[in-house]
C-alpha cells in the first residue's frame, strides 16, 4: 500500500476484534486495519495488541501512525481485503501466511 519507513507515529488509535478462533482473530485485525485505512486513509507504523482469551478469541489494540499523505507517502498495490485463502496461522512458532486480496 506505501511504504512503512515513510509513516510517522503521529496519531494513536484504538482498535480491536474479535473472532471464533485465534487464526480468524488475525484475518479479523487485519481486516480492522484495512477498514481504517479504506475509511479514513489511516496508515498504520506501529500497534500494541493486547489478546483476550485463551486461547484469544479477542483483542483491544492501540495502533499509531498518520494519515495518508500523497506527497510522503508513494502509492502502491491497493489491498481491498485480507482472505482465509491458504491461512498459515502458527503463534507457537511466530508465523504466519496471510494471502490479501488486491
Amino acid at each position: 500500500m506505501t511504504d512503512r519507513r515513510t509513516i510517522r507515529p503521529r496519531v494513536e488509535r484504538a482498535v480491536s476484534a474479535s473472532a471464533s478462533d485465534p487464526a480468524s482473530l488475525a484475518v479479523a485485525f487485519l481486516n480492522e486495519l484495512l477498514v481504517l485505512e479504506q475509511s479514513e486513509g489511516f496508515l498504520v507504523h506501529d500497534a500494541r495488541v493486547r489478546t483476550v482469551g485463551n486461547p484469544p478469541t479477542a483483542l483491544v489494540a492501540s495502533v499509531v501512525g498518520e494519515p495518508f499523505d500523497p506527497d510522503r507517502h508513494p502509492s502502491r498495490i491497493e489491498v481491498k481485503a485480507v482472505t482465509y485463502h491458504d491461512l498459515v496461522f502458527d503463534p507457537a512458532r511466530g508465523r504466519a501466511r496471510v494471502i490479501v486480496d488486491i
